[in-house]
């Protein structure tokens, strides 16, 4: 663990939520996954598609009030 933030989920290095395997913060099924920006881009994958949702219905309210 770097920082002073500890995950509850790791002990000795692994994430007992995720099978015991080597803790990576961000990674798919972590409790971070999702929830915060990262350094290394491909731990953003949900962030940006849950983005790329609310421009999508955003867009489509506004196509419907301007009918």
């Amino acid at each position: 663990m770097a920082g002073g933030w500890g995950c509850p989920h790791e002990v000795d290095d692994r994430c007992t939520r995720l099978k015991n395997l080597p803790c990576d913060p961000g990674m798919k099924g972590c409790v971070l996954f999702g929830r915060f920006v990262f350094a290394d881009d491909a731990k953003n994958v949900r962030r940006k598609e849950k983005a790329a949702e609310e421009i999508e219905a955003f867009a489509k309210r506004k196509e419907e009030d301007s009918s």
